[in-house]
């Protein structure tokens, strides 16, 4: 049962707070989300103590996107001025997490700021987004929530509003549901405009809960060549997998296009090494040895927040670890 009662959000933090403790290689999912928990249980400051904890932390994997949560519970709770500060400085810094800018954008927009919400969604997207290329999962909700502040506005649409349309496949469009006017209709006595608002509410919660399904990508796993290497070596009936590392590669990018073609959102990619292989092996008390445990590891991996979006902008480096660009290594149509 999920946690209803500020009570329970406070047990289900512990909980989380105790696994940290036993598994400190997956310490930074697990304490955001204990600190999420803390925010639901009105226990804002004791979840800025966990931000705080995590950012003292030499080897973060998302830094800016903890400070952004950081900054949006810090002002829930009184302290705008340093909230103001940690924004201002995500944006300086000009991060590669969508992530990071959504929750700092969304927190602007949540206190009326529209105008600093707006130029921080559209300083994300000009960072992140490059002309012709195709918008990655993560960044989406980016052009949508831009869409929605222009609206709340009142100001016309331009070209990402109109790309936000196209990548929107709800049946209710982006504008009837980010209509400004929308909250008059709750109060209306006609039975026609509250249909609409109904219809428009099944829309979001349709939105909502196709996220809610897809927490975390869609995975497959890469082993670097040494780890692969490794991995033969020690369990050598997994050569039937793995013939070699450049066909090891060359598989990881077809089965990725393959699921791109067929429509498969939030595709990402995750990188194992033997150790905690076996130690995943272990815990589920199966063989190493055992192919059908691969696809298992890959998205316990991506439920711990490790894996990387496929697929990279084409000028990026090619997550095969070549240090090459993309469009050099894999990328090239």
């Amino acid at each position: 049962m999920r946690p209803d009662t500020p009570a329970d959000h406070t047990t289900e933090a512990e909980r989380l707070l105790r696994a940290a403790a036993r598994y400190p290689e997956d310490r930074e999912p697990l304490l955001l989300q204990a600190a999420a928990h803390l925010e639901l249980a009105g226990d804002r400051a004791r979840a800025t103590t966990l931000y705080d904890e995590l950012l003292g932390s030499p080897d973060l994997d998302h830094p800016h996107l903890v400070k952004a949560l950081n900054a949006a519970n810090l002002w829930e709770y009184g302290h705008e001025a340093e909230a103001r500060a940690i924004i201002e400085g995500i944006r300086a810094a000009g991060p590669l997490d969508p992530g990071a800018w959504e929750i700092a954008a969304e927190t602007l927009e949540a206190h009326d700021e529209l105008e600093a919400a707006h130029d921080c969604f559209s300083t994300a997207l000009t960072l992140l987004l490059s002309p012709g290329e195709e918008v990655p999962y993560a960044t989406q909700s980016l052009l949508f929530g831009r869409h929605r502040v222009r609206r709340l506005m009142g100001v016309g649409h331009d070209a990402w509003d109109e790309l936000a349309d196209t990548l929107h496949t709800a049946t209710v469009p982006l504008d009837e549901l980010h209509d400004p006017g929308r909250l008059w209709s709750l109060g209306s006595s006609d039975p026609g405009e509250l249909q609409a608002e109904i219809t428009r509410l099944r829309a979001e919660l349709g939105t909502y809960r196709t996220a809610l399904s897809r927490p975390f990508p869609v995975a497959v796993l890469h082993w670097p060549e040494a780890e692969l290497a490794e991995l033969l070596t020690a369990y050598p009936d997994l050569r039937a997998e793995y013939p070699s590392h450049p066909e090891h590669l060359a598989r990881l990018e077809a089965a990725l296009r393959d699921l791109h073609q067929a429509g498969t959102p939030n595709l990402g990619i995750v990188t194992g090494t033997v150790p905690s292989y076996e130690a995943f092996a272990a815990s589920e008390a199966a063989s190493p040895t055992d192919p059908d445990l691969l696809p298992q590891y890959a998205t316990t991996l991506a439920a711990r927040g490790r894996a990387i979006p496929w697929p990279p902008a084409r000028s990026a480096s090619c997550w095969c670890g070549s240090g090459r660009a993309y469009r050099e290594c894999h990328g090239a149509d």
